[in-house]
């Protein structure tokens, strides 16, 4: 084996001979990376992996390791290691474009930065056009060329130019919109000089005499001075405490307070004697039973959704839908995987089965959502699954790899009241659905923040 920089991230590759292995060999160390352990899952000794000392675990996942992920789970679940899952029937086959961009994100990984876009051209020095050369005049010697110093090399950096500049400041100026003449701000008046404005009412001394003769603390006085214009007049003998807030332009008189029975009415008393609840509103909070949080991966996405769905709390009260593509409908092996991840249980969504709040369910090929009478039930029709769902008080994940196609209906999904949010930053593999959410001021960021957001948003 070559020579590695001291520097380069150390990978422990676990899996089965085969192409699927060879590829991902050849990605780690295209992105820099150094395999200290090549070892299949099934034959794996825990004291090699332990003295090789890895930094990262990279796993190429398939039915024939589960039970080998199942002994080795306490293992690459202490914390030591940084794990990595990869399909390993998708490595296989990856190649061309889509295995270089896979190398980007890796490499972007085990270094440690968030560049994964590939290498452009660089950008040349800009040249100075030569000033045109001028014929000496009669009897003039010709000037002789002078060396000229050397010029440090720009690397691309723009230079100063003043000529630029100065038909940039032109430009500017020439075509710079007009300033705006705005009106002087109307005399704003003090709270205090609002209050001065108003004329008090004539039994306002009065009253404030009898409340001090009672002891109550007199209110404060208001300046006597008219407002513009002509006030309207309280009815005479109304105090302040009879006045109302009707439009009509003159006091009416105070309805009298009516006096309730010693005892009331036979009706009144069973009403006041029964204990109220409030079981029917609070159910009624999460959009009923037509609200959903519908989970949305492709390329990178088993790693996501398995964050996700590790982070969702055990009370948490939405049913929860995983539309996540898989090569060979592999989606019972999809099923154990998640079920070790998720505090709450996760099954394969059936066609007549009605959705049941708290649940996982991951959605197979030829699987949809109908709304009935009864709530969601999982149908055979593959339509739109958004259309099936109540904006009020359901969510939607656009997770790495999620289809483009999915962004401009979800925006509009979220423009009839739901919740969305996509995965960016370290570990998306394929950020471009989520990308254009973020653009357009949707919530973005990595499954563990996006699922603690969810879950105050569900309100748990």
């Amino acid at each position: 084996m070559h020579a590695t920089d001291d520097t380069a991230c150390l990978v422990a590759l676990l899996a089965r001979a085969g192409v699927a292995r060879d590829r991902l060999r050849e990605g780690v160390s295209a992105a820099g990376g150094h395999i200290v352990l090549e070892e299949d899952p099934n034959t794996l000794d825990l004291a090699a992996l332990q003295a090789a000392a890895p930094q990262v675990v990279l796993v190429a996942l398939e039915p024939a390791i589960e039970d080998a992920l199942e002994q080795l789970e306490t293992v690459l679940e202490s914390g030591q290691y940084n794990l990595m899952f990869e399909e390993a029937e998708l490595a296989a086959r990856r190649e061309g474009w889509e295995a270089q961009r896979w190398v980007r994100h890796l490499a972007a990984k085990l270094q440690g930065h968030a560049n994964v876009l590939p290498p452009g051209p660089e950008n040349d020095a800009d040249v100075a056009p030569a000033a045109p050369e001028q014929a000496p005049a009669p009897g003039q010697e010709q000037p002789q060329e002078q060396e000229q110093p050397a010029q440090p090399e720009s690397h691309g950096a723009l230079q100063f130019d003043p000529a630029l500049a100065e038909a940039d400041d032109f430009a500017s100026a020439a075509f710079s919109p007009p300033p705006v003449q705005r009106e002087a701000p109307a005399e704003v008046l003090s709270f205090e000089e609002l209050i001065a404005s108003a004329a008090p009412p004539a039994q306002f001394a009065e009253e404030s005499v009898d409340s001090g003769a009672r002891g109550m603390p007199p209110p404060l006085p208001l300046a006597t001075e008219q407002p513009v214009g002509t006030p309207a007049t309280p009815v005479a003998g109304k105090g302040f405490s009879e006045w109302s807030l009707l439009e009509d332009d003159a006091y009416t008189e105070a309805t009298p307070a009516v006096e309730l029975a010693a005892e009331p009415p036979p009706a009144l008393a069973s009403l006041l004697n029964s204990s109220l609840s409030l079981v029917e509103l609070e159910e009624a909070d999460d959009g009923g039973s037509r609200s959903a949080v519908l989970l949305v991966a492709g390329i990178g996405g088993p790693d996501a959704v398995r964050r996700v769905l590790a982070g969702l709390p055990e009370d948490f009260n939405r049913p929860v839908l995983v539309q996540l593509r898989l090569d060979g409908g592999r989606y019972a092996n999809l099923v154990k995987q998640m079920s070790r991840a998720a505090a709450l249980p996760v099954a394969l969504a059936d066609p007549g089965q009605g959705l049941q709040q708290g649940n996982i369910y991951i959605l197979p090929d030829g699987v949809g959502l109908a709304s009935e009478a009864t709530g969601l039930v999982f149908s055979t029709a593959t339509s739109d699954l958004l259309s099936a769902l109540q904006p009020e008080g359901s969510a939607v994940l656009l997770l790495s790899g999620a289809d483009v196609a999915m962004v401009e209906p979800v925006l509009a999904f979220a423009g009839s009241g739901g919740w969305v949010a996509g995965q960016v930053g370290e570990g998306c593999y394929d950020p471009a659905a989520a990308s254009q959410l973020a653009v357009a001021g949707m919530l973005a960021g990595d499954p563990e923040h996006l699922v603690a957001e969810l879950a105050a948003h569900c309100g748990n």
